[in-house]
């Protein structure tokens, strides 16, 4: 259920910044950031959501897309958006539980391929 809703969350996410809406364009100029770099976040989301949908990759997803998040907590703590930075720390949160509770998944990935 974690993975489903996390996936969701980053989808609708990662799609809006695909997208060029409005409210995503104006925030990551008001951050700074250049436009590229929006739609990097915006593929890198997307990929993780489908990524988490996929039972053997979903963990490595969540840590993915943990320290991705990472960088949207310290752009709302730099920009002093509280209310955001509760947001996004929550989604860091379960994000990282998913990578946690999957953390064999991910060893067995890297032992496989190694």
């Amino acid at each position: 259920m974690l993975s489903i809703v996390l996936s969701l969350i980053f989808l609708a996410s990662g799609s809006a910044k695909l997208a060029g809406l409005e409210f995503e364009i104006m925030a990551f100029e008001r951050w700074g950031y250049p436009l590229w770099f929006m739609y990097l976040t915006g593929v890198l989301e997307v990929c993780g959501g489908i990524g988490l949908l996929i039972h053997r990759l979903s963990a490595l997803a969540g840590g993915c897309l943990a320290l991705l998040m990472i960088g949207a907590v310290a752009t709302h703590v730099i920009n002093a958006e509280w209310v955001m930075m509760v947001v996004a720390s929550l989604i860091l949160v379960l994000a990282a539980i998913r990578g946690w509770i999957g953390r064999d998944d991910i060893f067995a990935l890297v032992r496989r391929r190694a």
